[in-house]
């Protein structure tokens, strides 16, 4: 029998929201600065060079407090279980 007041933690729930967090700085930041942060962010992904990403407010760094791996398995798995 489940307890209707236990709440559930899901692994990884913590992990999206901090590289939902990471994305929506950094693509802002990207957009602000006039880049097409699709096109950046494929660059900085394939090649791992963090020039892809503007330093603008601070979002070089931003994106590089998750691994590069993890922040990419994270949006896989998001768009693989919304097909």
């Amino acid at each position: 029998m489940v307890d209707e007041n236990t709440n559930r933690f899901e692994i990884g729930t913590e992990k999206k929201i901090y590289a939902n967090q990471i994305m929506t700085e950094v693509m802002d930041a990207l957009e602000q600065k006039g880049y097409d942060p699709l096109n950046q962010l494929v660059g900085y992904f394939l090649s791992g060079d963090p020039t892809y990403i503007t330093s603008y407010n601070g979002a070089r760094g931003i994106i590089r407090r998750m691994e590069r791996d993890e922040l990419l398995e994270v949006i896989l798995r998001d768009y693989v279980s919304r097909l």
